[in-house]
C-alpha cells in the first residue's frame, strides 16, 4: 500500500542555507515525510512532476491586513485567494480596535473570538493576527491574548494619536475610538513595551520568551502634520512626489530613533522595524543597532518599497504608509538588502477597492486612501528583481519564509525539511509575464504595478500537502487554518 500522500518528483529544492538542488519531496499527513534525491513512485497515492521548477517554502506574509477596508468575512476569502496566487501559504494580519477593520472598539476578550468567527472555514492559506493595543484596558490583556487566543506578535502605530491614517486628520480620538481621558501616545508605547517585557520574565511564558515580539510603524506625527500642510499649501507637487514630500524620511529615521529608545529604557529585545522605506530609515535603523547592541532588532522591507518609486508606480493607487519613494531610495533599499541588513520583505497587502481608495477628485493623492494589495507579486517580484542583482535563491527563501517563520514563533513552517508542514510552491523562474491587475485573485481592480515586466511566475501552490493553486486558479475548498503560536513540530 501507498505510504505516502503525495510525491513531487524532479524539484529544484530552494531552502534557506543552500544552493538548490534536485530531490523528491515525500508527504503524510499534511508533513514532508521523507526527502530524497529519489523516491519510488509506488509508495505514493498522487505523484507530480515538478519538471525542475524551483520549488520554494511556502511564503510567510508577515504583513497583511485583511478586512481593513472590506468587510472582515470578504476580505478572509478572496485575499487569502491571491495568497495563494503568489505562493503565500501563512498570512499573518494585523487587527486593531477602531474605525476599519472591525469598527468597533472593546476589550479583545470579545473582539478576537468575533474576528475569528468571520474567518473560521474561509481561508484558502493559514493564517495568524498580530495585535494592536489600542485602549489602555489592551494593556492588561496582553498576557490572555498570548495564553488564550496563540498570538505573540503586537503593533504601535506610532503616528496614530496626532496623524491620520490617509493625512491631516483632526479626530484621532473618533478615530482610534479611545475615551478623553486616554491619549495614544509614546507614555502608551513605553506601558505596552514594559507590559510585553514582564510577560516575557513571567515563568509561566518561559518556553516562549524568543517568539514574543512587538513592531512599530515607525512615523512621526508631528513631523508629517507640518510638511502635509507646507506641501498642501505651497500646491507645486502633486501624486506620490506630493505625497512623500508630506511624509518625509527623517519622520521615519526620527520615529525609528525614538522607538529604539524605548525599546532600550524598557528592556524589551524583539523589536521590529516595519516596512522600512527610505535610505534615512535604514540608516537609522543601522544606527540604532550598533547603539544598541542588546536589543534583538528584526527590519522589514515591502516588495512595493523595493519594485515601486515615484515615478513607475501607476498613479495615486501606490498610495501607501510610509510613502512609495523617489528611485534613489529604492536603491539604497536594495544596497541594504544585498548587505544582509533587512530581515524578511513582505507585501503590507491591504485590498482597497476603487471606489473606496480613490476621493474627488480622483487624481488627489490628499483624498485618496492608504495602501494597495501585493501578497500575489511578493515571491515573483523578488526573484525577478532580485535575479538582476545577484540576490540568490537561498537569500529569497530566507527573506519570504524561513526568517518570519522564526520570528513570530511558526516553527513548524518556513522551510522544506522533514517533519515540517508541507507549505510550497512551484516557480518557473524562466516565465516572462507582464502585470495585470485583471489578472490578480484580489478584489482590487487596480495595482501600483500594472504593466511592470515579471520573469518569474508561480505556477502550483500547496498548504499542508494539498495543492490550493493550480494553472492560474484557486483549486478545492479553503482549508486554511488559524495558527495559534508558538507552535512546535510533533
Amino acid at each position: 500500500m501507498p505510504q505516502l500522500d503525495l510525491l513531487i518528483t524532479n524539484a529544484l529544492v530552494v531552502r534557506p542555507d543552500e544552493d538548490p538542488r534536485l530531490e523528491s519531496l515525500g508527504i503524510r499527513d499534511g508533513k514532508f515525510h521523507v526527502i530524497a534525491e529519489s523516491i519510488p513512485e509506488e509508495s505514493a497515492k498522487v505523484v507530480v512532476d515538478a519538471h525542475e521548477r524551483l520549488a520554494f517554502p511556502g511564503v510567510v506574509d508577515a504583513h497583511q491586513h485583511w478586512g481593513i477596508y472590506n468587510p472582515l468575512e470578504e476580505d478572509v476569502v478572496s485575499e487569502s485567494r491571491a495568497c495563494a496566487q503568489g505562493g503565500v501559504t501563512t498570512g499573518i494580519t494585523y487587527l486593531r480596535t477602531g474605525r476599519y477593520y472591525l469598527n468597533r472598539s472593546g476589550p479583545y476578550s470579545q473582539v478576537l473570538p468575533a474576528a475569528l468567527e468571520m474567518t473560521a472555514g474561509r481561508a484558502y492559506v493559514d493564517y495568524g493576527f498580530h495585535v494592536a493595543p489600542i485602549l489602555h484596558e489592551h494593556i492588561g490583556e496582553i498576557p490572555s491574548i498570548i495564553e488564550d487566543f496563540g498570538i505573540t506578535s503586537f503593533k504601535i502605530f506610532m503616528f496614530y494619536g496626532k496623524h491620520g491614517l490617509h493625512g491631516r486628520s483632526n479626530d484621532q480620538q473618533q478615530f482610534l475610538m479611545i475615551p478623553d481621558d486616554e491619549s495614544y501616545d509614546y507614555a502608551h508605547f513605553e506601558f505596552i513595551m514594559r507590559e510585553i517585557q514582564r510577560v516575557r520574565e513571567d515563568p509561566k511564558f518561559a518556553d516562549m520568551v524568543d517568539d514574543l515580539s512587538l513592531g512599530l510603524h515607525c512615523e512621526t506625527a508631528e513631523i508629517m502634520s507640518a510638511y502635509t500642510k507646507l506641501v498642501e499649501e505651497e500646491g507645486r507637487l502633486s501624486g506620490l512626489e506630493a505625497y512623500h514630500e508630506s511624509r518625509p524620511p527623517h519622520s521615519e529615521g526620527l520615529a525609528i530613533t525614538i522607538a529604539s529608545y524605548l525599546a532600550y529604557e524598557t528592556g524589551l529585545p524583539n523589536i521590529n522595524l516595519l516596512h522600512i522605506s527610505s535610505r534615512k530609515a535604514i540608516e537609522a535603523a543601522m544606527l540604532m543597532a550598533q547603539t544598541f547592541p542588546n536589543v534583538n532588532f528584526r527590519r522589514e522591507v515591502t516588495v512595493g518599497h523595493l519594485l515601486a518609486d515615484i515615478t513607475t508606480a501607476n498613479g495615486v493607487g501606490a498610495k501607501v504608509n510610509p510613502p512609495i519613494r523617489p528611485r534613489e531610495d529604492v536603491e539604497a533599499l536594495w544596497e541594504h538588502l544585498l548587505a544582509g541588513h533587512f530581515d524578511w520583505v513582505v507585501s503590507d497587502h491591504a485590498c482597497c477597492r476603487d471606489e473606496t481608495k480613490f476621493g474627488d477628485p480622483r487624481d488627489d493623492i490628499f483624498v485618496a486612501k492608504s495602501g494597495f494589495g501585493g501578497s500575489e507579486y511578493l515571491l515573483a517580484g523578488l526573484i525577478t528583481e532580485g535575479s538582476k542583482r545577484g540576490l540568490p535563491y537561498a537569500r529569497v527563501a530566507e527573506l519570504t519564509a524561513a526568517n518570519p517563520a522564526k520570528r513570530f514563533g511558526l516553527h513548524t513552517k518556513g522551510s522544506i525539511k522533514e517533519g515540517f508542514d508541507a507549505d510550497f510552491c512551484l516557480v518557473d523562474p524562466n516565465q516572462s509575464w507582464t502585470v495585470r491587475a485583471a489578472d490578480s485573485l484580489s478584489t482590487q481592480e487596480y495595482t501600483p504595478f500594472e504593466g511592470f515586466a515579471m520573469t518569474a511566475r508561480v505556477t502550483d501552490t500547496f498548504l499542508r500537502g494539498e495543492r490550493v493553486f493550480e494553472n492560474g486558479n484557486v483549486v478545492g475548498e479553503p482549508r486554511g487554518e488559524f495558527v495559534r503560536r508558538p507552535s512546535h513540530r510533533s
